[in-house]
């Protein structure tokens, strides 16, 4: 393996990332109209947006065993150990438009003692997405 990106074969970009969730339905419809995105391909226990050159694939909780197995699926309530940061120009400004589509912040906008200003919401599902300048 080297460091070159042109040439490197492990690791390569993240092409997906799947999300759990127990209702597909309002998963789905909250990432149209809170990312205003649309689906990129769908099925009865799946829908796929495309983030950039990642997919966020949301697949039906009851779906997942099958595709973790031995591991087992937790529920939204189990906590969260993941955030995806999505980065904008304008925190607050981003924060308004989230508001004006019905998403409650879980935090923010505040500024870190790291140097950024971000603000936090969970999806249907319980994924929590930040937005970060």
């Amino acid at each position: 393996m080297t460091d070159s990106a042109n040439t490197r074969s492990w690791p390569g970009g993240l092409k997906a990332i799947t999300l759990f969730t127990e209702d597909l339905a309002a998963t789905k419809e909250f990432y149209r109209d809170v990312f205003g995105l649309p689906v990129h391909w769908e099925n009865d226990n799946s829908a796929v947006f495309e983030f950039g050159d990642t997919l966020i694939n949301l697949l039906d909780s009851t779906a997942g065993p099958e595709l973790i197995e031995p591991a087992s699926v937790a529920d939204r309530e189990a906590g969260s150990r993941l955030v995806f940061t999505l980065g904008v120009q304008d925190v607050d400004a981003t924060c308004e438009q989230l508001a004006a589509r019905g998403v409650e912040l879980l935090n923010g906008p505040v500024d870190r003692p790291w140097g950024i200003r971000t603000a936090s919401f969970r999806d249907p599902g319980g994924h929590i997405w930040e937005i970060a300048t």
